[in-house]
């Protein structure tokens, strides 16, 4: 695809084209801030040390309320092509992290896991996109052109339906909603309520939840006069599972920090990393290796400093031909992680793109 799209439950952003490429937020930042563009739309890396994908699009359109196109175009079928790493791997990757956080400086790491998903004829990014939006409406539902980045991402497009507020900004007043702590969701009524009860009288995912609460506090107290951070968190949901939720929202300090900038400050979260950051990130690095842009942030950012940038999650990456789909989940990791329960965690978040490619497990 050779565009951007942003699906929200308010509105909808669409871009086409690039007048401009930008391979890092700082030049994104100065592009807008010297009257060169009016928007940047795109994509931070995990990594914050890797290029991102941004760009001042060509053309951009915005409509009220979820992406509606006019038709959902049918998505080919797909195979699970190899897991990386396999589920016995993860299992004893998180076993190894558990011992770790047990014993060292570490208070939580994000391990993640991926789903190589092959078809005989391209998967439209699209269309995928649509499929997502269409099965929940209320996501942040995406399609970002990932060239920007490089070489390796030339052509390749990255699709998904975020649950996850990173920042939103309007003016001086900014809204994010972060969530750790995960349980599956189930198809009995009785048992699917047990789950979210239990989630939220759970020590291991309440204790996750904080780490990324306060981690959040402590970024963006300094920047306003006035931020609300609730006590406790509140249960919400997808088709796939519940989520521990903290709708925070504040009043900028200075008019001038944008919403571009603020993500920067906040990306990664504890949520999609760690805590502390940089040993979390040290640690996935060297586990996992490179990330590319799941757990990034996807979004936009106006010459006002207005916008919004949602977490990649629930998302894959799709190669240029197509033919290729890296499907990506993570769980946090806290010293009281059972590593088989972190690995069903995974599997119940890679359904939400799995299900919209028709693929019904990958365990």
């Amino acid at each position: 695809m050779d565009g951007f799209l942003l699906s929200r439950a308010d509105r909808t952003l669409r871009t086409v084209g690039a007048r401009s490429r930008y391979d890092s937020a700082s030049a994104a930042i100065t592009a807008l801030a010297d009257g060169d563009t009016e928007l940047v739309v795109g994509a931070l890396p995990f990594d914050p040390a890797r290029p991102a994908a941004l760009t001042a699009p060509a053309w951009s359109e915005v409509t009220s309320g979820p992406w509606r196109p006019p038709r959902v175009e049918r998505l080919p079928a797909v195979r699970v092509a190899r897991q990386v790493p396999e589920p016995a791997e993860h299992v004893a990757r998180v076993g190894a992290l558990v011992d770790r956080l047990r014993s060292g400086a570490l208070g939580k790491v994000v391990a993640a896991r991926s789903v190589v998903l092959a078809s005989e004829t391209p998967v439209d990014p699209e269309a995928l996109a649509a499929r997502l939006i269409q099965s929940n409406p209320l996501a942040n539902g995406f399609a970002v052109d990932l060239t920007s980045a490089g070489d390796g991402f030339r052509g390749h497009s990255l699709v998904g339906a975020s649950p996850e507020m990173l920042i939103s900004r309007r003016g001086r007043s900014i809204t994010c909603r972060p969530l750790a702590g995960t349980a599956p969701r189930r198809t009995d009524p009785g048992a699917d309520e047990r789950e979210g009860r239990g989630l939220l009288d759970s020590t291991k995912n309440l204790a996750e939840h904080a780490f990324v609460t306060a981690w959040i506090e402590e970024v963006l107290a300094p920047l306003c006069t006035e931020l609300s951070v609730p006590e406790a968190p509140i249960l919400t949901s997808t088709h796939e599972v519940w989520h521990l939720a903290t709708p925070i929202r504040g009043l900028l300090r200075d008019p001038a920090t944008d919403a571009l900038t603020l993500a920067t400050l906040l990306h990664p979260t504890p949520a999609v990393c760690g805590t502390p950051s940089d040993l979390a990130l040290a640690a996935i690095r060297e586990v996992e290796g490179e990330r590319r842009f799941y757990g990034g942030a996807v979004g936009w950012c106006d010459a006002q400093g207005d916008g919004d940038w949602v977490v990649a999650i629930r998302c894959a990456e799709i190669t240029a031909d197509g033919l290729e789909v890296l499907a990506t989940a993570g769980g946090g990791i806290v010293a009281g992680s059972d590593p088989r329960s972190e690995l069903d965690e995974t599997t119940a978040k890679l359904r939400t793109l799995l299900g919209a490619l028709g693929v019904v497990a990958a365990d």
